[in-house]
């Protein structure tokens, strides 16, 4: 016999549980961000709030990458991720983009003025739809591929246009319309069945050729040039990719079936 038997386990005995500390702080980090943007924007500080928009989404990136890296992954941790992501990528780029354009509307009548508020809703609501199909069908669908555009990505795409133009000194109230079609047209695209890269293949612990390396410090150089165009940029054409890809393929599939049924 042992000298320290284990002792047997009392099945009554409450067992004790806690949370990992350091995905959630960057989910609590991300979630901040996102606040923060929210009251930039009530207070007419828009730059700010595209910039933390932006921060938010360095956050939401880090801490699923964190959570798989240390093997720190829970349940309590995704849900928490996925309110966060409402928050900082749902609810924030709306209203700072009502803020700063769609409340201008006003001034060609009460009708646009209700459709400026209505076209930031249906943003907010494709948003929750988008999330929560992205927690429904998580473990049933290709990883390489997202369903949809992701929402952190729609609301880069918002803040960079809120972002350029504010660079550029152009106020908010000479882009009603465009900031309108452009905030309904990325709520839709976040619903719709369009594929998206998801990047997931990358694998940020082997090694990597040496041009990669190389390729990541041009990347950074170039952002660095002027940040709010090459951010909007990238994450516009990003948003075009869906539908231009998703168009192509189906034009090659149409092709191909037209040249089997002429064989």
């Amino acid at each position: 016999m042992s000298d320290n038997p284990q002792r047997p386990v009392n099945p009554h005995k409450p067992r004790h549980k806690g949370i990992y500390l350091l995905p959630n702080m960057l989910t609590t980090a991300a979630l901040f961000a996102g606040f923060y943007a929210i009251v930039a924007a009530m207070q007419g500080k828009f730059e700010q709030a595209a910039v933390a928009v932006f921060v938010a989404m360095i956050m939401d990136g880090l801490d699923g990458r964190v959570a798989r890296l240390t093997n720190t992954q829970s349940a309590f941790g995704a849900e928490y991720d996925s309110l966060a992501d409402m928050a900082s990528f749902g609810l924030a780029p709306a209203l700072i983009m009502y803020e700063w354009a769609l409340h201008s509307m006003v001034q060609y009548g009460w009708q646009w003025g209700k459709l400026g508020w209505l076209g930031a809703f249906i943003y907010v609501a494709c948003a929750a739809l988008r999330l929560a199909r992205f927690n429904t069908r998580a473990s049933s669908t290709d990883k390489r591929f997202f369903q949809g555009l992701p929402s952190p990505s729609a609301a880069a795409t918002l803040a960079g246009l809120v972002w350029v133009m504010f660079d550029q000194g152009v106020p908010g109230k000479e882009m009603t319309i465009f900031a309108l079609l452009l905030t309904i047209a990325i709520g839709l695209l976040m619903v719709s069945n369009v594929s998206y890269y998801s990047f997931k293949e990358v694998d940020f612990r082997n090694k990597v050729p040496f041009v990669v390396m190389l390729l990541v410090v041009l990347v950074f150089v170039f952002a660095s040039i002027d940040p709010p165009k090459v951010l909007f940029g990238v994450f516009l054409l990003y948003s075009l990719s869906g539908p231009v890809f998703s168009g192509v393929r189906r034009w090659r599939k149409r092709r191909q079936k037209t040249a089997i049924d002429e064989s």
